[in-house]
């Protein structure tokens, strides 16, 4: 008896209008992802990467297909998922806590019970001591650790990512990637991360969904397994994490070798 997927994407496609009539940005793509699963999203620029994510945010509609959550059709999964983007659009007018308690707040939850659960994960994000700092005082690492809790604290169902990342050194990065992976590890969440990053998408994921160029079809799903790695940058130190390398950047046409000499 097969399990349903918690998320499932089914034929999805959209179109935009341009001056020169219109562009088909993603054409026919499925794919799903497990309860407690990571996977990944990757293709080359322009496939259509943030369109999907934006249509799975509820911030666009497609002009076909569906999305489901545990086998039920939704018409967006708006309240049922946590999102994490590049930028962590913290309200520099309130502190620390009141931007992680903003979600629960909206929802009208009281705001001491919101506290409590904020300060757990401040707690465990190195923040307790900054709940009452403004955003202008941290760093890009501490405010995506902010945004991270932020996005945790009202219990999504599923995590969607857009390269919540891609602006941070290295190793704020592995840093913030370990924390991601234990966290949803330890809460059995279901994460997709849209990246165009392959390393950051082979060490986290156990799948990963590889687009094609415009329109964005779906063009391979690879299987990703290095064993139970202990965090991430331990994944990277796998013997066959090279191998996966080289492989997704070849289906990406990424030229990895030297240039020949004129």
């Amino acid at each position: 008896m097969s399990v349903t997927p918690k998320l499932q994407v089914r034929h999805i496609s959209k179109r935009f209008q341009g001056e020169q009539g219109a562009v088909q940005v993603l054409d026919d793509i499925s794919l799903d992802a497990g309860s407690g699963e990571f996977v990944s999203i990757i293709g080359p620029s322009g496939c259509g990467k943030s369109t999907l994510f934006n249509i799975l945010t509820g911030l666009l509609d497609p002009d076909a297909g569906s999305i489901l959550l545990d086998g039920k059709p939704v018409a967006d999964l708006r309240g049922r998922v946590g999102y994490m983007l590049q930028r962590d659009l913290l309200m520099p007018w309130r502190t620390v806590l009141d931007n992680v308690i903003v979600g629960l707040e909206l929802r009208g939850a009281p705001r001491a019970e919101s506290v409590e659960r904020a300060r757990h994960y401040l707690h465990a994000f190195g923040l307790l001591q900054f709940e009452d700092s403004y955003p202008k005082a941290l760093s890009g690492g501490m405010r995506q650790r902010v945004a991270l809790a932020r996005t945790l604290l009202p219990d999504p169902d599923v995590l969607l990512l857009d390269e919540p990342f891609s602006a941070l050194d290295y190793q704020t990065r592995l840093f913030l990637e370990t924390m991601l992976a234990d966290t949803a590890s330890k809460q059995g969440k279901t994460v997709v991360l849209v990246t165009h990053d392959i390393d950051e998408a082979i060490a986290l994921s156990q799948r990963i969904f590889v687009l094609s160029a415009r329109p964005g079809r779906l063009k391979r799903v690879h299987d990703i397994r290095l064993g139970e790695p202990a965090s991430p940058l331990a994944a990277r130190r796998h013997p066959g994490f090279s191998t996966y390398f080289d492989t997704l950047c070849q289906e990406l046409d990424i030229q990895t070798g030297q240039a020949e000499a004129a």
